[in-house]
């Protein structure tokens, strides 16, 4: 971690209603309180990477949580990185991601926020924001849908499934959510299609969000992360360009 050794971070445990699930945590190396930003992972696990990330949002004024979205099945996945994106490994990332049903993901989330409210670092007296990535991504719109007097800013990116059939497709949420939005999506994506994109954007239009949403072009399904294949380093700047720009947004509760 290039930031940890000034930014402030702790590797915690937080009582779930299931168990115990692993968190990390990094904010200011400053005094005062900070608006939170609750960082939900993708479907590769929790890992070295997301802490660097929570560490990167807490040099920019941000207390960052980065809660083990797959606590229940300690050591999954088993794998290292590299090997889970091989498409004979598929099939162990689609068992573990389709363990965390819109129910479940909605119960931990409320731990999470809770326990945000707990800490004595945070600013409670500020709306929260929520960040996904890949599975993180429909997360994070379930999350603001759920909470919209807690959650003041949400993003996703290269999130898969924003808009299907079910009647539990996150696009169906919108019009419950007052958060400010954001969308980048890679233009290589066979899990968010040009079609899909489109009727998000017409569903954005018709709940009247404030939003933005964006292609990034060239960049593939993962394209933020600097440990897997498909990283892309200038469409991750972008990233956190937009990311901290949106951030920046969170107002008073």
């Amino acid at each position: 971690h290039i930031l940890s050794a000034v930014m402030p971070f702790q590797a915690t445990e937080i009582r779930t209603h299931d168990g115990s699930c692993p968190a990390y945590a990094a904010w200011p190396a400053a005094d005062g309180r900070f608006p939170a930003v609750l960082l939900l992972m993708d479907g590769i696990g929790y890992r070295p990477v997301l802490h660097a990330m929570a560490d990167r949002l807490a040099a920019a004024g941000y207390y960052a949580l980065v809660p083990n979205l797959f606590y229940r099945r300690p050591g999954e996945p088993r794998l290292p990185a590299l090997q889970l994106v091989q498409p004979e490994n598929r099939a162990i990332l689609g068992e573990l991601v389709q363990t965390l049903t819109p129910e479940i993901v909605l119960r931990d989330a409320a731990v999470y926020l809770d326990h945000l409210a707990t800490r004595p670092e945070v600013a409670t007296d500020r709306l929260s924001g929520v960040v996904g990535y890949c599975m993180g991504g429909s997360m994070a719109v379930r999350v603001a849908a759920a909470f919209p007097q807690r959650i003041g800013a949400a993003a996703s990116f290269h999130a898969g499934r924003l808009v299907t059939d079910a009647p539990t497709s996150p696009h169906l949420l919108l019009p419950q959510i007052g958060a400010q939005l954001y969308f980048g999506h890679a233009d290589r994506d066979g899990s968010m299609t040009p079609a899909q994109i489109g009727l998000l954007q017409a569903a954005l239009q018709a709940a009247g969000s404030v939003y933005a949403s964006e292609l990034y072009p060239g960049a593939l399904h993962g394209f933020t992360m600097p440990d897997l294949p498909v990283y892309d380093a200038a469409a991750c700047a972008r990233h956190w360009e937009r990311l901290l720009v949106l951030m920046g947004s969170l107002r008073p509760l």
